[in-house]
């Protein structure tokens, strides 16, 4: 019996009605049935194309990632320091999830899939097993092993050509997956697998689509289109660097062994010097009441990607400008605004309000948003994309985003944004040399949502990417 037949003949008395229907009224019965899947088929697409299934597995299906580190040490202890092993218990994710995306997707049914769709990449375990939602870190459950050794090496491919919202396949199994034709094990059976070495096993989880048809991760994509694709460099070359070494304890000696490290935006060392700056200025001498201007060129000459990127919706790159004279005193210089559209939310303002979002899902009343921008300096430059709820509001909330295209100020792997300063030279200023400094900030959360959610400083805390300074001199 096929599955269309299984679903209407259930027992005895119904196949007898059915063998005793002329074929006709057979034949109308069955198309109508097999409308009705096509249709319930094509209304669950969408769903059925993510390729990780939810509630497939067990726990136990799964090692650990402690009986891993029995001979793979070094790499364990690569991944037991990196965001990999954190991705569900890191606090501004702990937060992010259990404070704003699930209780939204228990009130709001147009996200009511982020209720999994998040932790099928921060705790892929805990989404496989149906353990949705998992318990909260301080559970201490295998959730907590968050993106561990036995996902990425069982995972087999993408239903996907460009892979997105965690359209990974999976088999775990004794056969692990990795990217040596020659792996020996006596644990383990070893398959070859192209995949993994690919960009697009990455992009399973760093290409996201929002429940109102949003981009809101875009890292893969920024990478496909720009230099660095076109020249085969892979995510892998930048965030698991190779050296010589032993990828296991029996194994033998190799020339590049990768390392497990996946460095990256919540690293202070992989952020510092991502941009180059020059700075420049049209004159060297100036006098009270006279006017000089400065011109600031950044390059993102080392990232494969924009930057920021990632959860961009959340992150934040600014450029302070600022002079300081013979006496210590500190004038901030005017940036010259470009008038593009949208430049107003790349140009920090006190006054901003936005992500009321926050407050609404956690219930708090006459909750009217915080400050945009935190406590950055008024009139710098941001570099960011903004994202808007559908009610037209900035928005960190990045399943609640209807739109963000807008303005896109940030800055692509390879591009230099240049920026252009004014400054009336004070009368009351000392004379001597004044010193002018760029100086670039980076980090991962605005200020005032991260003292809104009480998270730990360094989640917002500023980062320095890069600095540049000059010297001018005032004559009187």
């Amino acid at each position: 019996m096929n599955l269309t037949e299984s679903m209407y003949v259930r027992d005895a008395g119904k196949r007898s009605i059915l063998r005793s229907a002329s074929w006709e009224v057979r034949h109308r019965i069955m198309k109508r049935w097999r409308a009705f899947l096509l249709g319930l088929f094509f209304a669950l697409a969408p769903f059925i194309a993510q390729g990780a299934e939810m509630g497939k597995f067990q726990y136990e299906d799964f090692k650990k990632p402690k009986q891993c580190k029995t001979c793979h040490k070094a790499i364990y202890q690569e991944w037991e320091q990196s965001l990999m092993s954190q991705s569900f218990t890191h606090h501004w994710d702990d937060v992010e999830y259990f404070k704003l995306a699930l209780p939204h997707a228990l009130k709001l049914d147009k996200v009511a899939e982020v209720k999994g769709g998040c932790i099928a990449c921060h705790s892929p375990l805990a989404f496989l097993t149906g353990d949705i939602p998992p318990r909260p870190p301080e559970a201490g459950t295998r959730a907590n092993e968050s993106i561990s050794c036995e996902i990425c090496h069982s995972i087999t491919g993408s239903t996907e050509k460009e892979p997105f919202n965690f359209s990974y396949t999976i088999k775990p199994g004794k056969v692990k997956f990795g990217p040596r034709k020659d792996g020996r094990s006596s644990f383990h059976g070893i398959e070859y697998s192209e995949f993994i070495k690919s960009p697009e096993l990455c992009a399973t989880c760093h290409n996201e689509q929002s429940p109102y048809g949003a981009w809101v991760k875009e890292t893969y994509r920024e990478w496909k289109s720009g230099p660095y694709a076109k020249e085969g460099a892979k995510c892998q070359d930048c965030h698991m660097y190779r050296a010589p070494g032993k990828v296991s304890r029996s194994g033998k000696l190799r020339s590049d062994v990768a390392h497990h490290a996946f460095h990256g935006a919540h690293f202070p060392n992989k952020i510092a010097g991502a941009v180059d700056i020059a700075l420049y200025a049209d004159v060297n001498q100036v006098s009270p009441g006279s006017d000089v201007n400065v011109r600031a060129e950044l390059f993102n000459g080392k990232v494969g990607h924009y930057i920021p990127s990632g959860s961009s919706e959340e992150r934040m790159l600014w450029l302070e400008m600022t002079a300081i004279d013979t006496k210590g005193k500190t004038y901030y210089l005017t940036l010259n605004k470009k008038g593009f559209k949208g430049e107003e939310y790349t140009v920090a303002d006190g006054k901003a309000i936005a992500y009321q979002a926050m407050g609404e899902i956690m219930g708090v009343k006459e909750f009217g948003g915080v400050k945009r921008d935190g406590n950055i300096p008024d009139g710098v430059r941001v570099f960011r994309r903004p994202f808007f709820d559908p009610k037209g509001r900035m928005t960190i909330c990045q399943w609640y985003t209807a739109e963000n295209t807008i303005v896109d100020y940030r800055i692509g792997p390879r591009e230099t944004k240049i920026e252009n300063y004014s400054w009336h030279i004070p009368q009351d200023i000392s004379a001597g040399p004044v010193k002018i400094t760029a100086m670039l900030y980076y980090s991962l959360v605005p200020s005032s949502v991260g003292e809104f959610l009480q998270l730990m400083p360094s989640e917002y805390a500023p980062v320095e990417v890069n600095t540049a300074a000059l010297n001018i001199e005032v004559v009187k």
